[in-house]
């Protein structure tokens, strides 16, 4: 990983870190510590807090880079959230101890909406309704170059580490590299295993995985797909990119994100894939839309010209395709 030896530092350090921040607010998580913002979707002060740890690592190390992040400090400055901002201010001085308010807007920052030739992708938490629930989210971090996706990383702090261990150790870190491979680590960043996915017989019994907002996906018509390829066991649900991680790892083999009906039209935001993308390709998996085309980074901050999402590990690909059976996206 030479190439971007430094890169990878920086993202895991800085996830790490994130995610020790994530961990204390969900410890203590409590209504105020959370709100929903002006686009109905929830937000806490645990995604703000992630943010800015993040983006002022990255500012640092890569100022020329812009930020391409879920959230926005103008939320943060509205009078009637300085509670929420004195809230993210406590707990980013936990890791940055100097941090004032207004540091922390700055980290934040107006995120920008443009990609550059080189642009770093940011969804601080990609789960959001996961982590109030205290179940699973994934901290989302990727590295975007020409409309590649080049870098991936998930950290994931309430995933368990060993596959088929749900009960075990929590916290999985993923990682990938273009032509690198990926691999998991534990959440300090040791105990490093190379991730190779999985060659499947007997389809039967794999696992697929999918959103657990029904908003989310058409769990209906991903049952009816399940049916049709012969996949006996009942879906997977969870939050967040943390999917693309168990896919990766081969703990499920296939993960559907099909639009449910009330959202045709609905164009994914590339925070919630570019990293899970990368690590479950470099895996040895396969990422296309619903169509059978690979996901387009260079169109901006949604993926304008792709119609839903589909991974597989280990599955002839080309099957679960021809199952779902678009020729065009529904208008």
């Amino acid at each position: 990983m030479d190439q971007y030896s430094h890169e990878v530092d920086v993202a895991v350090r800085a996830a790490l870190d994130a995610s020790l921040l994530c961990r204390q607010v969900q410890k203590e998580l409590r209504g105020e510590l959370s709100f929903t913002k002006s686009d109905r979707s929830p937000v806490t002060v645990a995604d703000y807090g992630a943010q800015a740890i993040i983006c002022k690592l990255l500012k640092e190390s890569f100022p020329e880079d812009p930020i391409i992040a879920e959230e926005d400090s103008a939320e943060l400055r509205k009078p009637d959230h300085s509670g929420i901002l004195a809230q993210v201010t406590r707990y980013v001085r936990d890791r940055i101890p100097h941090a004032s308010p207004e540091d922390v807007c700055g980290w934040i920052g107006s995120s920008s909406r443009s990609l550059a030739d080189r642009s770093w992708i940011l969804d601080p938490i990609d789960g959001t309704a996961g982590f109030l629930r205290g179940e699973q989210y994934a901290i989302a971090l990727a590295l975007v170059e020409k409309g590649k996706v080049t870098l991936g990383l998930l950290a994931c702090p309430n995933l368990h580490l060993e596959t088929g261990r749900p009960e075990g150790a929590k916290g999985s870190l993923f990682l990938a590299v273009t032509g690198r491979g990926a691999c998991q680590m534990d959440m300090a960043g040791k105990n490093k295993q190379s991730l190779t996915t999985p060659e499947i017989g007997d389809i039967s019994g794999v696992l697929y995985t999918e959103s657990v907002e029904a908003d989310h996906c058409d769990h209906g018509f991903h049952r009816h797909i399940a049916h049709k390829l012969g996949i006996t066991r009942p879906p997977l649900r969870m939050d967040g990119q943390v999917k693309y991680g168990v896919v990766a790892r081969g703990e499920a083999a296939l993960y559907l994100r099909i639009p449910a009906p009330s959202e045709q039209g609905f164009k994914e935001n590339i925070w919630d894939h570019a990293a899970g993308v990368l690590v479950a390709e470099e895996a040895g998996g396969r990422v296309t839309d619903a169509l059978g085309r690979p996901l387009d980074f260079s169109s901006g901050i949604k993926l304008e010209k792709n119609y839903g999402i589909v991974v597989t590990n280990g599955i002839p690909h080309d099957r679960v395709l021809t199952a779902l059976g678009f020729q065009k996206a529904p208008a």
